[in-house]
């Protein structure tokens, strides 16, 4: 929290009343991995379902009943008909803030990372629409970015980067200044930090969940590549502004995909902490093992769930961009399944 605000950003390790994801039914994303991604994602639902209700966006009951039947009718996934462009819901869904000590939302102005992927009508909109489902007021930012491009250790800290949100695609003009003035309006942290660095076959321009992650308030874990001097000393700046160490641990990076020649993004950083387990994306390689090692040591009070993720990064994310934490609070009324079966 800043002195200017009293706003709080809560750590995705903290108590979530739900989970939110958009179902995958853009043909243009996966093509033909579009089957086995639904398969894999319902896999996580149900992984994530021992520990918290799983809120899934469609836009038909033929897409409910996709849900409905890959998770065996599971009692905690339910179906909102909320129709999406695309299932990027990290991206284009609301970032959940307590204000006052009562939940409001923050969305963002969403282009579809800088308008390249087009139409983007739905999804510039359902962050208010998810919001008022759950009955949380909403602030609409002037800002265009993505929750992708933010990640906060809860308390003071939010870590980002240029390329994303001072990128012209965005936000032309836009200085750091102005982009840490709204950051914080929006948001109540204190210290921002920037980073650098973009996976090979990124289509986000750079987003920090695929880059850098907090598992504690001072403890944070980065892509053995992006331990780099800059970000290093970046973290060093940090610790100095908050008078608090910060330790850091890297990942391991799998072993890159190709899908027609081209480079996924393949990433072990983009995993979901959820109250029952931490989701890791595998790939079906050696870092897979390795990855999960790590994290158990950051996460003992939750188990690793591996998910292949070899379909779903066709789409060019992993399980942390496909879904949005709803943090918990007293009075929280969980949305009916608009299309539950009798």
């Amino acid at each position: 929290m800043s002195a200017a605000t009293d706003r709080v950003f809560p750590a995705e390790w903290g108590p979530h009343a739900a989970s939110w994801f958009s179902w995958p039914a853009n043909p243009d994303t996966w093509t033909d991995a579009l089957e086995a991604t639904r398969k894999a994602l319902a896999e996580g639902f149900l992984a994530i379902a021992a520990g918290e209700p799983v809120l899934v966006n469609v836009g038909s009951a033929e897409e409910a009943e996709q849900v409905h039947d890959l998770t065996g009718g599971h009692p905690q996934v339910r179906c909102l008909h909320l129709p999406s462009n695309d299932s990027w819901c990290r991206d284009h869904g609301p970032t959940f803030v307590f204000a006052g000590g009562r939940p409001r939302v923050v969305t963002w102005n969403y282009n579809a990372w800088g308008g390249k992927y087009p139409p983007y009508d739905l999804d510039n909109v359902i962050g208010s629409k998810m919001a008022a489902r759950v009955g949380v007021p909403v602030d609409r930012s002037i800002q265009t970015l993505e929750g992708g491009a933010l990640e906060t250790n809860g308390r003071d800290i939010l870590l980002t980067t240029a390329s994303c949100i001072l990128n012209p695609n965005r936000n032309p003009g836009l200085t750091p200044a102005a982009a840490e003035a709204e950051l914080r309006k929006q948001l109540g942290l204190a210290h921002i930090g920037w980073f650098e660095g973009e996976l090979d076959g990124d289509d986000t321009d750079g987003h920090i969940d695929n880059l850098i992650r907090f598992t504690a308030q001072d403890r944070l874990v980065m892509a053995e590549s992006l331990a780099t001097e800059e970000n290093l000393a970046e973290v060093d700046r940090l610790a100095r502004a908050t008078g608090r160490p910060i330790e850091v641990d890297t990942l391991p990076e799998p072993k890159p995909l190709l899908h027609e020649g081209q480079p996924l993004p393949c990433s072990h950083m983009n995993f979901y902490i959820t109250n029952a387990c931490v989701v890791l994306p595998v790939y079906g390689g050696a870092s897979d093992a390795e990855a999960a090692q790590k994290l158990e040591r950051h996460f003992p009070d939750r188990p690793i769930v591996p998910l292949d993720c070899r379909n779903i990064i066709r789409g060019l994310g992993a399980i942390h961009c496909l879904s949005q934490q709803v943090p918990a609070w007293d009075g929280f009324v969980l949305p009916e399944d608009d299309f539950r079966r009798s």
